[in-house]
């Protein structure tokens, strides 16, 4: 039997001050934690919703050392923008605090101490990568060098982006620093950290025995982490910028971020309340962490093991993480700017915080990555919000004020279908709690846009504009029934469409009402005056839509067009005019081309070189297929010593280049020209 507690504790994975907040993370952390939030005021619960800017660490100092600015200003910058973003999205944090506070850096120094004092860490010297340039030590994802396992030339120093790969430093070919781009050297330094290790049958027995109903996601990447098996994790980094570490010896370290930023959700409690002890430290709370699952290992894993290893505080009964969202297909890139951007939406798209809102959760990354169109967008707002919802809730205002003045009119003896309407409404209230409370929003939401459908419904078939040429008073029961309706989706809507919620409340003249009224058919009481209705949602234009399309696109031309320059070869060794001579490049026409059989990237291709005909393997069978090939004229160097390949004898190379995504283009002449000319 599920434990019942009497309050709960929300907590908002900390956005990194570093840059404005984008759509990925509202469908990753921020609406799923509203929506949980809103639903357990609704129904009355003691419930706090915490979250912050999370100030410190290294990409910090870099974007304020690229500015020329200090590290506060621009944590200064991106608090207020993202706080101000929040509030404008009507996210309901009880406090948006941030981790550069006086009470932050008292309680994370407070903490570090006492496991500290307690002999909880273990101190490590070891060697680590140094900018003497910069004077700064480098955390592994500030080097950069080759990929040693694909050859990508701007992988990290912890992972290959283009392939993958988990890396060391150690691996890269030719490291340089992304702080000055110079080449950094080693230095003895000394850490402090936590011994993971030595939380792992604590974390098996509170995760894998004690948290089955976790989402599969989180669940399996604990799994994964414990059976391979914890290392001791560095809790102090050399650097000038964070919470210095509180002991003596230890000038120049500040705690890692990663220490430092989940103890925010403390130092935002308290903040909050004086009561903040009852929040973290009474096994009567619910803690509920919602993140995105580049945070599992945080907020399962490290934070779990020092609040462990502090001892007082409660543990989190659930952490919800959810996947990633995409951008039109391609990965949401901050350093490409390939997102959309939540102040930017509000400023585009003034009054449409809720489509936003309701097309995030829609297409919620719950169970795998999904993606965001704007195409999507366009017809879950004009099929969904404005045909469903909005014409549901217009239709049943405009008829009242139509035949009865805006009065609601009493219910009268009821039919089957109205005895069945009023069951059906009812009977969405358990699924949509069940939903809410396992974090399934994505479902939950349905369930609250049924309500609308099921009020749709019933003034279709009921057809009032047609029943009031000859029965007005069963249109009273109708309409009374639909405003009934009405009201019982304002509460339904309310956690996940709060701006649509208190519209139609306001419509309705009526006071917000508690959850446990959600499936009453009497919140509306007979005589009762209604407000003015106005349109609940708009249809949005192409033009619109084309905008935002038209900007990505811009975008990614300008991603191209600098990754061209990144991408671009040095010189190569200088040569003789006699070398050059030496090339015999002929334009020519491709006459046939086929797949060379067992292969992926081989084509057989003929070619008319003006001197002959001959045979050419060419590894292009990924960029192009035989048929778009055939009848192309093309360069080929014509003297390239022949090779034999796949048992067959290529003579010749044709020419190509490859582009800033890493397609291959021929190169061609610009007009036909007879085969067998000479490029020279």
């Amino acid at each position: 039997m599920a434990k019942e507690f009497k309050r709960y504790l929300v907590t908002s994975a900390l956005p990194y001050a570093n840059g404005p907040v984008h759509i990925g993370h509202l469908a990753g952390v921020y609406i799923p934690s509203d929506i949980y939030t809103r639903y357990l005021r609704l129904k009355g619960c003691d419930v706090i919703s915490v979250c912050g800017s999370d100030e410190h660490g290294v990409p910090i100092t870099i974007k304020a050392r690229k500015e020329g600015v200090s590290p506060q200003q621009i944590v200064d910058r991106y608090h207020e923008l993202i706080k101000r973003s929040f509030e404008r999205l009507g996210m309901s944090f009880d406090i948006y605090s941030r981790t550069s506070s006086p009470v932050h850096a008292k309680t994370a120094s407070d903490f570090f101490r006492k496991l500290y004092d307690d002999g909880k860490f273990i101190e490590k010297t070891s060697m680590q990568y140094y900018d003497e340039e910069a004077r700064t030590f480098l955390a592994d994802r500030y080097i950069v060098g080759t990929c040693p396992k694909c050859g990508y030339d701007r992988a990290y120093g912890d992972q290959c982006e283009k392939c993958g790969s988990t890396l060391s430093p150690d691996e890269l070919i030719e490291p340089h620093s992304a702080v000055s781009g110079s080449v950094p050297v080693k230095r003895e330094t000394k850490h402090w950290y936590l011994p993971l290790n030595q939380y792992e049958d604590f974390l098996r027995k509170w995760i894998l025995e004690g948290h089955k109903e976790w989402k599969s996601n989180v669940y399996g990447q604990c799994k994964s982490w414990l059976d391979g098996g914890l290392q001791p994790r560095a809790v102090s980094r050399d650097l000038d910028w964070g919470i210095p570490v509180p002991v003596e010896g230890a000038e120049g370290k500040v705690l890692y971020v990663w220490f430092d930023a989940p103890i925010g959700y403390i130092s935002a409690t308290k903040e909050l309340t004086p009561d903040w002890e009852k929040y973290w430290k009474s096994e009567d709370t619910k803690l509920v962490h919602f993140i995105g699952k580049d945070n599992i290992v945080f907020h399962c894993i490290v934070f779990p093991s020092m609040l462990k290893a502090h001892g007082g505080y409660i543990l989190p009964e659930n952490v919800p993480a959810n996947e990633f969202l995409n951008l039109e297909g391609d990965k949401i890139s901050t350093s490409r700017n390939w997102a959309v951007w939540l102040h930017e939406y509000l400023d585009e798209f003034p009054g449409k915080e809720d489509v936003l809102r309701y097309v995030l959760c829609a297409n919620a990354p719950e169970t795998k990555d999904n993606d965001f169109t704007w195409k999507d967008f366009q017809a879950r707002n004009n099929n969904e919000l404005v045909a469903i919802l909005g014409n549901f809730v217009n239709r049943a205002l405009v008829l009242t004020k139509k035949y009865f003045e805006g009065q609601v009119p009493a219910c009268g003896e009821l039919t089957d279908y109205d005895r069945q309407t009023i069951a059906d409404v009812a009977a969405v209230k358990a699924s949509l709690e069940a939903n809410i409370e396992n974090y399934r929003f994505r479902e939950a939401l349905k369930d609250a846009m049924n309500v609308a459908r099921i009020g749709n419904k019933y003034l279709a078939d009921t057809e009032p504009w047609k029943v009031i040429k000859t029965d007005p008073e069963r249109v009273k029961t109708i309409l009374n029934i639909a405003l009934q309706i009405t009201a019982n989706t304002a509460i339904a809507i309310e956690p996940f469409m709060p701006f649509s919620s208190a519209k139609i409340l306001r419509m309705l003249a009526v006071d917000k009402f508690g959850w446990e009224r959600l499936g009453a058919m009497d919140l509306i009481p007979a005589g009762h005056q209604i407000g003015e209705p106005v349109l609940l949602f708009e249809k949005i234009e192409d033009d619109v839509i084309q905008r935002q399309l038209d900007k990505l696109a811009a975008t990614k031309a300008a991603n191209m067009a600098a990754e061209a320059t990144q991408h671009v070869e040095p010189q190569k060794d200088t040569i003789q005019f006699d070398d050059f001579q030496k090339m015999d490049i002929r334009v020519s026409t491709i006459l046939a081309a086929e797949k060379v059989a067992k292969t992926k990237k081989l084509l057989k291709l003929t070619v008319d070189t003006g001197i002959d005909k001959r045979e050419i393997v060419s590894g292009i069978a990924e960029h192009f297929t035989p048929e778009e090939l055939v009848g192309k004229q093309v360069l080929v160097l014509v003297n390239l010593a022949p090779r034999e390949l796949k048992g067959i004898l290529s003579k010749g190379m044709i020419l190509m280049a490859e582009d800033a995504s890493g397609k291959l283009r021929l190169l061609q002449p610009g007009d036909a020209t007879n085969n067998g000319a000479v490029v020279g």
